[in-house]
């Protein structure tokens, strides 16, 4: 009978060491990897500075109280579209796995757009099956301040404002009205 003798484990790589005793994660199912939020919190407050030095007319953002992961923006109506000197307040939740995960983003002043829903939910691809980590919150603000101004009538989440576009003094009237009528959702 042959006995072998086995190598001490110092002298073994990291990939036989683990082998011949796999730590207690390796045996069971793996667990999904924990999120750090410190480093989600610095890249928000790198956007944040990004965004503040940006000097991009129209949209602004800061965070709300004390929490980085909830922001307040603000986004002008473009010049030459239906919503030029108006300017609406959005509310935007950052996940605690961003940028892996978009914000929820969502009106918090009534916005009549074929886009946008009674509730301020916002039909925008960047928002949902097309985000990408590279966009951060200026990205965001300036596609929804975009959007404004070139609605998706293919695409409505509001069938009603879809309808009226095409008749675009009735439809600046009609974003006139409910802008007055409602500063909040």
């Amino acid at each position: 009978m042959e006995v072998r003798q086995e190598a001490p484990m110092d002298n073994l790589s990291a990939e036989e060491r683990q082998q011949r005793h796999p730590s207690p994660s390796k045996q069971s199912k793996a667990s999904p990897v924990p999120v750090d939020t410190n480093s989600v919190t610095q890249r928000l407050q790198k956007e944040l500075m990004a965004l503040m030095m940006s000097g991009d007319l129209g949209v602004s953002a800061f965070p709300e109280g004390e929490s980085i992961f909830t922001w307040i923006g603000t986004i002008e109506g473009g010049k030459g579209t239906m919503y030029e000197g108006l300017s609406y307040k959005l509310s935007l939740h950052f996940p605690i796995d961003y940028p892996f995960k978009p914000p929820l983003v969502k009106f918090e002043t009534m916005c009549f757009h074929p886009n946008v829903d009674q509730c301020g939910n916002i039909c925008l691809d960047i928002l949902q099956d097309k985000w990408s980590s590279a966009y951060d919150c200026r990205t965001i603000l300036l596609s929804i301040q975009s959007l404004l101004g070139e609605p998706n009538i293919d695409s409505p989440l509001n069938s009603s404002a879809a309808a009226l576009w095409s008749n675009q003094e009735d439809f600046r009237k009609m974003v006139h009205k409910q802008y007055a009528g409602e500063d909040a959702i």
